[in-house]
């Protein structure tokens, strides 16, 4: 009885002792206990009284609590298989290094639980190896999600797999990936994890071979495979290095052709990508051809507009003919540049939800059926039209240059044309100009056409110096090819000059020293009073050339040359025969002050060239800086007044200063480009040239001034700024293509009076974005000069053969470099052909050299 006493009162003791005890102290006087070691020959049915999460450092708890499925007031028999779950959910989310399930306080027949976990470490940082910098940035962006997740055996494999992948598609097939992990220092629970790749070499493809092929020979199926070619010593184009991307796309092409030749049911049944050795596989494929289809019966179904005979017409294809879908498709829908199938005989007229489905209705034997089910849907009509993106440019210049207005209907020609036209502006990116038809209204047949353009730096810079004449020039050029007259007294418009209203302000001037000064201005609207499209320009210009500083003028070494000119013109569009043709009138003064000056047929007096200047041009090309399709021709005839036929001067005996006070000539220049596309991005550019210098009067002799100069890079030399017509001739030195029977060399050259010229040019397209355009060719040009008819012949020219590059910067032009070789030697100059470099900046965007 003692002892139970004693008992009794040693508990109530301790309970009061531990009601003392703070809360902390308690938890530490009780420690969690293992769910798992309660008795499991005695389990029993807890309800949950509550439950915590502890060491979850990074990840919600609430999230970790449905993960676990436990949730307070369920029942849970403990121990049993719902520890043992509680466990097994938390470890397959792939997070955790350790995972626990305690009893932290059971009272009566609650329980409360605790779920400790131990996060698995997370990735700081990736540090690659073993490539080059470059690679290294383009590997990291394509791994950049993988910081901060956790490090465990599937972000391992992932980033393995994504760095062969990179690799393999660049044609490193054996590529290997070497992962490392280490503690960061600066966080106990981060790993850095060191990669090491090795690309180790291109695997190259030593052999492709097919199997099925009866029809296609091995020849025709390789040529369809242009980017997967083995590797031969007379493939010089397509790639020898397998990449995969490059070999699916091959397989797409290799399909598409063989049913384009009338194979509907061809396949690849099979391809493999085996081993050869360590740097080359072999690519074998194995097709079926299947029969050989023609069009058989093809009927239209829902038109209204036209009736079967004229859309049999427009699609152009008729019973018999190979079948081929992708013909059938592009007869119906168009391809690039296309404007004579039938989508577009339906959207040039209003029809913008047309729509055409050919459904095969019959198959038999070597013969398909068609039916044409056609949706013509209602005529539209253009209700608003928008323009969005242009921030600098004002949306009168925009749109004045769109064709689609409001009031007509739709037209998908002339949304193309507005797309070309805002492009030939020059303030916007043309790859990225989009008109897009919204608000399409069924029920009373009106659109609105918006057109997305993207701006881009318009403004260029040229700062250059260099040699000529045996002295340094220097050159220094302003552009703004976006100013506003308008604003000139708007400082707050000023950015640093006023923008926005499309005209052009362009201030040029070059100087070396004393010796040598030229500046010129010009100003230019292409809508002069802004409602009309007439061209409207003014120039003027100085120039100076002497020796005074280091002779007097009594010296026979002293010579002096001042031009002074000035130029209006004014010139609309027309629209006949179509609108791409313009009309131009230029009326010029230039005067020419000379003192001993050589480099015309003479070299002292004071002379007038009061020219009048005509010019019909069609510019259809497709894009300012690289056009793949279109033409640009241009016709001028330029003439002065007939002075000798009125001034009583008689010429037979007149001085050089009498003779040439007032230059009388006329001229007539013909200019034509072409430009084709060919296989793949490869244009064909075509060109020919003409001059003609004419004279009134035979007694007075051809003009000295607008004479032609033929060879080299096709720059204006300082000497020659003003007067003479410069025509480039790659691999050939600066104007050193004379007649036959001159003794002038390129430093005296006074021009000829007849030129001709002829140019191929294949280019190509490496970069074409916003920023930057860069394009390389290779050329095969001739051209020669005369300075009679009796002389002239077509087709006797001197030529050269080369290539080159060309770079578009919006802020410097058009940049180039050349390399010409010239066949023909020039008499009396053993330098002037064979190889020659050529640069150029700011010449013609869309025709190449001058």
């Amino acid at each position: 009885m003692n002892k139970f006493l004693f008992a009794i009162l040693l508990s109530v003791m301790s309970t009061v002792a531990l009601a003392q005890v703070s809360p902390q102290s308690r938890q530490l006087l009780r420690p969690s206990i293992a769910s798992d070691t309660l008795s499991y020959l005695n389990p029993k049915e807890y309800i949950i009284g509550g439950i915590t999460v502890t060491g979850s450092k990074n990840l919600d708890k609430d999230v970790l609590l449905t993960i676990s499925k436990l949730n307070k007031g369920d029942k849970i028999t403990l121990p049993g298989e719902a520890n043992a779950n509680v466990i097994k959910n938390m470890y397959q989310q792939g997070l955790f290094d350790d995972v626990q399930l305690n009893v932290t306080k059971i009272s009566l027949d609650t329980i409360y639980l605790e779920i400790a976990v131990k996060e698995l470490p997370r990735l700081s940082r990736l540090h690659i190896t073993g490539i080059r910098k470059g690679e290294i940035e383009d590997v990291q962006k394509k791994l950049s999600d993988k910081t901060g997740k956790i490090v465990n055996q599937n972000l391992l494999s992932t980033t393995s797999a994504i760095i062969k992948k990179h690799f393999n598609e660049k044609g490193f097939l054996n590529t290997t990936v070497t992962i490392k992990e280490r503690q960061d220092p600066g966080d106990a629970n981060s790993l850095i994890l060191d990669v090491a790749v090795n690309k180790k070499e291109k695997v190259m493809i030593n052999e492709v071979a097919f199997e099925g092929n009866k029809v296609f020979s091995k020849k025709k199926l390789q040529k369809y495979l242009s980017k997967t070619r083995a590797r031969k010593w007379y493939n010089v184009f397509g790639s020898k290095k397998f990449k995969q991307d490059k070999y699916d796309e091959d397989k797409q092409t290799l399909l598409e052709k063989m049913q384009a030749k009338g194979y509907r049911d061809a396949e690849i049944v099979s391809d493999t990508v085996t081993k050869h050795d360590d740097l080359t596989v072999n690519v074998k494929l194995k097709v079926y051809e299947g029969p050989k289809y023609y069009f058989g019966n093809i009927k239209f179904s829902g038109n209204a507009k036209y009736p079967e005979s004229v859309l049999s017409k427009i699609i152009k294809i008729k019973k018999g003919d190979i079948f081929s879908e992708a013909v059938l498709n592009k007869r119906l829908t168009g391809g690039e540049g296309g404007n004579d199938d039938l989508s577009s005989y339906y959207l040039n007229d209003g029809y913008l939800t047309y729509q055409a489905d050919p459904v095969q209705t019959r198959v038999y034997n070597d013969t398909v059926d068609l039916d044409i089910r056609m949706f013509e849907g209602p005529q539209y009509t253009i209700n608003r039209v928008t323009v969005k993106g242009n921030d600098v440019t004002n949306d009168k210049v925009v749109m004045r240059e769109i064709k689609t207005i409001p009031g007509q209907k739709f037209s998908k020609q002339l949304l193309i044309r507005s797309t070309r036209d805002i492009g030939q502006l020059g303030n916007f990116d043309d790859t990225k100009t989009e008109p897009k038809p919204i608000n399409i209204n069924p029920q009373d047949g009106t659109v609105d056409i918006l057109y997305n353009v993207v701006e881009k730096p318009s403004d260029q810079v040229e700062l250059s110096g260099g040699f000529g004449g045996g002295q340094l020039i220097g050159t220094l050029g302003l552009t703004f090819n976006n100013f506003s007259l308008r604003n000139i007294f708007n400082l707050k418009a000023y950015k640093p000059l006023p923008k926005g209203d499309g005209q052009k302000l362009s201030i040029r001037g070059q100087s070396s020293g004393r010796t040598y000064t030229n500046y010129s201005f010009t100003f230019s609207e292409p809508w002069l009073g802004g409602k009309k499209p007439i061209f409207f320009s003014l120039s003027a210009y100085t120039q100076g050339s002497s020796t005074g500083q280091y002779y007097p003028v009594t010296s026979p070494y002293y010579n002096n040359l001042r031009i002074n000119g000035v130029g209006v013109t004014l010139g609309k569009k027309l629209n006949w025969p179509d609108n791409f043709f313009q009309l131009n009138y230029s009326l010029n003064v230039d005067h020419y002050n000379l003192d001993n000056y050589t480099g015309y047929i003479f070299s002292n007096g004071t002379s007038y060239n009061i020219k009048l200047t005509q010019e019909l041009s069609r510019n259809s090309l497709d894009a300012p800086i690289f056009p793949t399709g279109g033409s640009n021709i241009k016709f001028t005839a330029q003439g002065t007044p007939p002075y000798s036929l009125f001034n009583n001067i008689n010429y037979r005996t007149a001085t050089q200063e009498e003779r040439y006070h007032f230059v009388e000539y006329y001229k007539f220049k013909f200019d034509a480009q072409w430009f084709t596309p060919l296989i793949g991005k490869f244009v064909l550019m075509s060109q020919v040239r003409f001059g003609f210098l004419g004279q009134y009067n035979s007694a007075v002799g051809p003009s000295p001034f607008e004479r032609f100069k033929l060879g080299g890079d096709g720059m204006q030399s300082y000497q020659f700024l003003q007067g003479s017509d410069i025509i480039g001739l790659r691999g050939y030195q600066n104007f050193s293509i004379i007649p036959v029977g001159s003794n002038y060399d390129a430093n005296t050259n006074p021009g000829s009076t007849i030129y001709n010229k002829y140019t191929l040019e294949v280019r190509h397209p490496v970069i074409a974005s916003q920023s930057a355009t860069i394009f390389l060719l290779t050329f095969v040009e001739g051209g020669n000069v005369w300075n009679n008819f009796g002389q002239f012949n077509p087709f006797n020219v001197r030529r050269s053969a080369g290539v080159g590059a060309r770079i578009f910067l919006p802020i410097f032009g058009l940049l180039g470099l050349d390399y010409g070789y010239g066949f023909d030697a020039i008499p009396g100059i053993p330098s002037a052909n064979k190889g020659q470099f050529s640069f150029s900046i700011s010449q013609s965007l869309n025709g190449g050299f001058n």
